[in-house]
């Protein structure tokens, strides 16, 4: 499982030479959406069941989460439910991401049918976003599953954006100390 921040947001690429997550990875990209430069930071904890006190601690001011899992293993996909309850619990806003990997495994059927992901997706009411399939050993599909994440969360945080943009350049309304006398006009 991968959680996404915001302001600071999170993003893996994937490399033919990366291992396993043995604990917590932490990742950087910047992303340009619009004429906003987007960091994205991405914390993967692998969904480990021996790193799972800290990272509550890691949900609590994500924007995202992805949660990933692998096409050709049926207990990653049906582990699912326990890693949505733990992101609905401790990161309450976060937008919520599906991404199925091993897309490279062309020579065996997915063990993970699209009827199940979308199932899935269904079963837990509109909590997510968008899904993805994608290989992280081909990077098929990565940089545009990464992409599209911050572009919905800019569009999602666009009005909190220029409210900082505003704050940045805008001006500010302040009460004037001086009396007003009666012939003055507000106007």
């Amino acid at each position: 499982m991968a959680m996404v921040k915001v302001p600071e947001q999170k993003v893996i690429l994937c490399a033919t030479d990366r291992k396993s997550t043995l604990g917590l990875d932490n990742f950087d990209k910047i992303y340009h959406i619009g004429d906003k430069d987007i960091k994205l930071q991405l914390w993967d904890t692998g969904g480990m069941e021996r790193v799972a006190s800290i990272t509550s601690s890691y949900y609590k001011f994500s924007e995202a989460a992805i949660l990933v899992f692998s096409l050709d293993n049926p207990s990653s996909f049906h582990s699912l439910s326990q890693h949505l309850l733990d992101i609905v619990t401790y990161a309450e806003t976060a937008k919520i991401f599906l991404c199925g990997n091993k897309t490279d495994l062309v020579k065996e059927p997915p063990q993970i049918s699209e009827a199940e992901i979308e199932s899935f997706c269904e079963q837990c009411q509109s909590l997510i976003t968008n899904s993805y399939q994608i290989s992280c050993k081909t990077n098929e599909g990565v940089e545009e599953m990464f992409t599209d994440i911050a572009y919905q969360l800019v569009n999602s945080n666009r009005a909190r954006l220029e409210l900082q943009s505003m704050e940045k350049h805008g001006f500010k309304i302040t009460q004037s100390t001086e009396e007003l006398s009666d012939e003055s006009c507000l106007c």
